[in-house]
């Protein structure tokens, strides 16, 4: 039994079935999941080595991105050897206490990775739009306080989902039908009135992305009238290569993370193997992309990761 008996004992364990539907397919699956995982541990630890050792990138640019990598590293390691384990050897049983560490993980570091996207942006407001003040605006006592606050924020937001869930009845059926546990799928199975757990989740997801968006939105508006406003067309050609990377990070983080809460709140159409695909991928596919995105378009990263690559092969 996955429980101590009835419906107001806390299980023991979950059970999480991985992709319904797909379950046949899983094995195979699980070949493309890896090889994404693969890249995304490799392509941040190498981002994280190239700015560790080379002093010239210790510039607050840098050093948000290497709180990106690290973000991604563990959102990604969070939810993955576990996934592969279903997937590969139906390790499908996933102990309580573990499940709502998972769920501490997930959360808190996408709160993280959006509270850094957001300092990125800042970053580049202030790059363009007030060149001469940037190193003396953004020192990097500044960049390791706004470093702080971002993990502060979303260790202390998400730390009550997971305390208000444990001291929750759950139901006899322990089945999350997800490949990893999430706050949503977690709480549908607990035996008690959930209302307030729901709406501080929707507090917390609007507080956190809502606010993050609005800033990003009005430094890349602020950005956009600034590069439109030099005379240089090569500079302003510049300007926008500079924030494009940026961008497609922002949007490859952003439009599956928000597919994937309206889906579990509002999506009740939505097919479930749709859903949970994309859930799937939404923790993997931009800690992937960034170093990749970062490195073919941030020259220094990409001289760097060249030279490494010539001095092997010499």
């Amino acid at each position: 039994m996955l429980t101590s008996g009835n419906s107001s004992s806390q299980p023991v364990s979950f059970i999480l079935l991985g992709i319904p539907g797909l379950e046949n397919s899983q094995f195979w699956i699980a070949f493309p999941f890896c090889a994404m995982y693969v890249m995304a541990i490799v392509g941040n630890i190498t981002v994280l080595h190239i700015i560790r050792t080379d002093h010239t990138l210790h510039e607050p640019m840098y050093l948000f991105l290497a709180m990106l990598a690290i973000t991604d590293l563990v959102l990604s390691s969070s939810t993955q050897p576990k996934m592969l384990a279903i997937f590969w050897f139906h390790a499908h049983e996933i102990e309580y206490h573990a499940c709502l560490i998972q769920v501490f993980f997930i959360h808190a570091f996408s709160s993280v990775e959006s509270g850094v996207l957001m300092t990125m942006a800042l970053d580049r407001y202030v790059a363009i739009c007030f060149p001469l003040r940037h190193s003396s605006v953004l020192t990097p006592s500044v960049v390791g306080t706004l470093g702080a606050v971002v993990m502060l924020r979303g260790l202390l937001w998400v730390s009550p989902f997971c305390f208000m869930v444990s001291r929750m009845p759950f139901c006899p059926n322990q089945v999350i039908p997800q490949s990893y546990c999430e706050h949503m799928a977690v709480l549908k199975l607990v035996c008690a009135d959930t209302r307030i757990n729901r709406a501080y989740g929707l507090f917390v997801a609007f507080s956190v992305v809502g606010f993050d968006m609005i800033v990003i939105s009005i430094s890349y508006m602020m950005i956009m009238r600034t590069v439109l406003g030099l005379p240089s067309g090569e500079a302003r050609l510049k300007a926008f290569g500079t924030c494009a990377s940026h961008i497609c990070v922002i949007l490859a983080f952003y439009i599956p993370a928000l597919f994937t809460f309206l889906t579990h709140r509002f999506g009740h159409h939505v097919p479930r193997v749709v859903h949970i695909m994309l859930a799937n991928l939404y923790l993997l596919v931009p800690p992937m992309l960034n170093p990749i995105i970062y490195g073919v378009r941030t020259k220094q990263i990409r001289d760097r990761v060249i030279q490494g690559c010539c001095g092997k092969d010499s």
